[in-house]
């Protein structure tokens, strides 16, 4: 339930600690203007982040629903079968050798630290 409630910012400052409650509800925000024209709006710390969330996610992945649609039916078709994997991708790229030194480093990383905690 989307309700977008319009007041003026001298009304709002009057309440100010009431529509800061009122707007913890999802979907409530306050339109807050100054001589009738728009200047703020009041909403929930958590909605707001939700909404930057969104728009970040839509900047870097434009096409998302086209995506999500092509992806639903190459599930129904098995098509995603012949998309390379992870490790083929690596492979083709070089970058196997590069993640299997990474992980060696950090098992031994990982001991060394342990055998110090050890030896105290």
């Amino acid at each position: 339930m989307d309700t977008l409630r319009t007041m003026s910012i001298t009304e709002a400052r009057k309440n100010i600690f009431a529509l800061a409650e009122k707007a913890q509800t999802p979907g409530v925000h306050f339109v807050l203007t100054e001589k009738g024209k728009p200047r703020a709006v009041l909403m929930s710390a958590e909605e707001f982040e939700s909404l930057v969330e969104t728009m970040e996610v839509e900047r870097i992945f434009p096409d998302l629903n086209k995506d999500i649609s092509e992806m639903k039916k190459a599930l129904k078709t098995s098509a995603w079968k012949k998309w390379p994997t992870l490790e083929d991708i690596e492979k083709k790229w070089g970058i196997d050798d590069v993640v299997k030194n990474q992980k060696k480093n950090e098992i031994q990383t990982s001991l060394h630290k342990k055998s110090r905690k050890s030896a105290r």
